[in-house]
């Protein structure tokens, strides 16, 4: 009865904000107003990814299965959208992944298939890296089924989910940078120059948190479910109210990034959602609450801060994404 109460709650709540309430906003699903495909070719080889600020995307291939489960703007499936977001200056993403058939990987959020398959995501990868060499591309990739309720189930007599993986480093020889997709040992946070042209595999994450052998950055040997110490990702708003919640989380997290330790790459999730606060109204406002996305561009745009750490973003405006690079 209580679900039953708080759905339709929610869907009367949804129906007191209009849909069109995405007005223009360069903070909020703006993207397209952005394009930075070169700005990382100025920044010298010598410098560390620590030191960068990054825009990146939240479940960043998440277009379909309705308001509780886009988090980005559609600008095509088969990863159409990753291009458009790596355009504009998206250089960190999030990728989820479902165990499929044939021992490949098919793109979720959860229980809704993205219709994106990992190949088309390398794809585009691949095919914008080399067009923008001087570029650098940092993934975060997740096993995301559990089988319980809400998440997917893998297809059974597959391979692990490491095995599937370094199947697909090794089919696209030079896409990925090798120290960050060794099994056995994790690497070191790298200079700019020497990935460009690369994707930096930062984290393999397992389906419940945690991480897979020594994949990705040494750094993030403890980025589990939700946040950890170099990673904020408080991830739950269970109702609107809630969304300054999240807000002062993203803000404490900048702090956290400025005072930090200068060699270590700092990831502030400025995503969330719940039974009542889906992500476009966390992302976005709702309800007389502020959106993060208009709130982090205000606390961008005060000065307060020297960088920004990698942001991972909810339907990120062009201002948003320019705001953030300019810190560079």
């Amino acid at each position: 009865m209580k679900r039953l109460l708080a759905a339709a709650f929610a869907t009367a709540a949804l129906l007191l904000v209009p849909q069109p309430a995405y007005a223009a906003d360069t903070s909020y699903r703006t993207l397209s107003s952005a394009s930075n495909p070169d700005w990382m070719a100025r920044i010298p080889d010598g410098r560390s990814l620590a030191a960068l600020s990054i825009p990146g995307t939240h479940e960043t291939i998440s277009i379909h299965g309705g308001d509780y489960t886009q988090t980005q703007e559609d600008y095509g499936s088969s990863a159409g959208t990753l291009t458009a977001q790596l355009n504009a200056g998206i250089r960190a993403i999030d990728v989820r992944a479902r165990i499929n058939d044939g021992n490949t990987f098919t793109i979720h959020h959860g229980a809704v298939y993205q219709v994106a398959n990992f190949d088309d995501v390398l794809g585009k990868l691949s095919a914008f890296l080399t067009a923008h060499p001087a570029e650098t591309v940092l993934l975060r990739f997740k096993h995301d089924c559990t089988g319980e309720t809400g998440s997917c189930t893998d297809a059974t007599g597959q391979k692990s989910f490491p095995d599937i993986f370094d199947s697909y480093v090794a089919a696209r020889p030079g896409l990925f940078w090798t120290p960050s997709v060794t099994r056995s040992s994790a690497a070191a946070v790298p200079t700019l120059g020497a990935v460009r042209g690369k994707v930096v595999l930062a984290v393999l994450n397992g389906p419940r948190g945690g991480r897979f052998a020594d994949y990705g950055l040494a750094q993030f040997s403890g980025w589990a479910d939700g946040s950890s110490t170099y990673v904020q990702d408080q991830y739950s708003v269970p109702t609107f109210a809630q969304i300054a919640d999240k807000r002062a989380a993203v803000n404490n997290f900048l702090t956290t990034t400025n005072s930090g330790d200068p060699t270590k790459i700092y990831v502030n999730f400025t995503s969330g959602s719940g039974a009542l606060a889906p992500p476009y109204w966390v992302a976005g406002g709702a309800l007389f609450q502020q959106g993060v996305n208009p709130y982090l561009l205000g606390r961008l745009n005060s000065g307060s801060f020297t960088r920004t750490g990698v942001l991972m973003m909810d339907f990120p405006g062009g201002g948003l994404i320019n705001k953030i690079i300019s810190y560079n």
